[in-house]
């Protein structure tokens, strides 16, 4: 493979990943008996509305419903109303589509069928704060644990105590009625009541576990979100509960499955893969250290794997702020740090890149680098490392030239690395 082609391969790589979570290819297989009443659908995620999209070109009986997605990430459809709303941090369009979906799915009985649709994002998009506290305070909530460097699974069990939408809230309005959760995983693990902290899916977690996470990462809660989790009763829906004894869940598109779409992308084109892990967390730029030392030994020693290969890795890492970060996202970040460590080794090129098609704030998914590009930035007057330590990797990146864009994806099933070696 010539070094010219080298991105090209990497982005087919990508394409091939988001094929194997496009709702079009994979709703279908996923889907229940048409039930003798109605069929109400529900959903939130950066992929909401392509899933509700695709769910109508399959489905031959009447549907009805409404789900919410990130502005800008709406698609058509002609049954299913698709609402837009912020992301990360939720406003009033967001409070709106979750008084919306809750209202949707009242007074249902137990011969109709709920068809949720859930995707990562879902739990900035449906902001339901629950007595006592405000949009404010769910926003500020979320700006904190953005910032905390938490993993997800410690993020949601705190948004699933502060909700009255989460943490399987949305299903147990819906009692009596059956519902099905088509859950496309963003997730390490693949727990779907983890995604889009799980309104349609209860989970175990009880207030204690909420108050232990955020001391353990060291969250700063907001005053009147700490009270609350202090006083308030816990009446977080359990997954023993009789209501949900009908319901029945399907993680229909994950990271797992998308790393293994790229791999066999990877060996029709020639080039042995070797998929490290589909659930990464931690500091995006640690994680970017290792794999940086990883793809070092594989180029200078053909251990553990013998070059030609791609290493491809997913999960959700996370970047702790200190002070004031600068224009970036995880990914980016992620690849700043592999750029760092793979300095001044030819015969290296990686991606990194969000598989909804944005990292961070602004409008790329991620970024290409390689051995050459942190000399690159030197020799145009600007230190790799210090837009490290601030936190504007996009900033790196935009001046290297090398900011990956493919525009929204219409799914999402998280980071995606691949690190081509030569």
């Amino acid at each position: 493979m010539e070094r010219s082609d080298d991105t090209a391969f990497l982005t087919s790589l990508f394409d091939a990943a988001v094929a194997a979570a496009d709702p079009r290819r994979v709703l279908a297989a996923h889907l229940p008996d048409r039930p003798p009443g109605r069929t109400v659908v529900v959903g939130c995620g950066k992929g909401a509305a392509q899933m509700a999209a695709a769910l109508e070109e399959v489905w031959d009986t009447p549907l009805e419903g409404v789900v919410v997605t990130r502005y800008g990430y709406a698609a058509p459809t002609r049954r299913i109303a698709v609402l837009e709303a912020a992301h990360p941090v939720p406003d009033a369009a967001g409070l709106e589509a979750a008084r919306r979906l809750m209202r949707t799915v009242e007074g249902l009985g137990p011969d109709d069928l709920v068809l949720a649709l859930i995707c990562g994002g879902g739990s900035s998009l449906l902001p339901c704060p629950p007595s006592g506290l405000t949009l404010d305070d769910e926003a500020a909530l979320n700006r904190a644990l953005l910032s905390s460097g938490a993993p997800i699974s410690a993020m949601n069990a705190i948004r699933k105590q502060v909700s009255g939408i989460k943490g399987g809230r949305l299903a147990a309005a819906a009692h009596p009625a059956r519902v099905v959760s088509l859950v496309v995983s963003d997730v390490p693990g693949d727990d779907p009541a983890q995604v889009a902290s799980g309104p349609t899916v209860p989970d175990a977690g009880r207030r204690a576990q909420a108050m232990a996470a955020a001391a353990a990462w060291g969250i700063d809660l907001p005053d009147a979100v700490r009270r609350h989790l202090e006083t308030a009763p816990d009446n977080t829906p359990h997954p023993d509960d009789p209501a949900f004894a009908r319901d029945t869940v399907h993680v229909v598109a994950s990271a797992r499955l998308s790393l293994e779409a790229a791999a066999e992308a990877a060996e029709a084109r020639g080039v042995p893969a070797a998929i490290l892990s589909d659930a990464v967390e931690g500091e995006a730029a640690d994680v970017g250290r290792v794999h940086a030392a990883i793809a070092r030994e594989v180029r200078l020693r053909n251990r553990p794997l013998a070059a030609p290969v791609v290493l491809l890795s997913g999960g959700e890492t996370t970047v702790t702020l200190s002070g004031a970060g600068g224009r970036g996202g995880r990914n980016t970040e992620f690849l700043l740090a592999l750029a760092l460590g793979i300095e001044g080794l030819n015969g290296i090129t990686a991606l990194a890149a969000d598989t909804d098609g944005i990292d961070g704030s602004e409008d790329n998914a991620g970024a290409f680098c390689d051995g050459a590009t942190a000399a690159g930035l030197r020799a145009a007057g600007h230190d790799p490392a210090a837009l490290l330590a601030g936190h504007d990797a996009w900033g790196a990146f935009d001046a290297a030239g090398r900011l990956f864009v493919p525009g929204p994806t219409g799914t999402n099933v998280n980071d995606f690395r691949a690190i081509l070696i030569r």
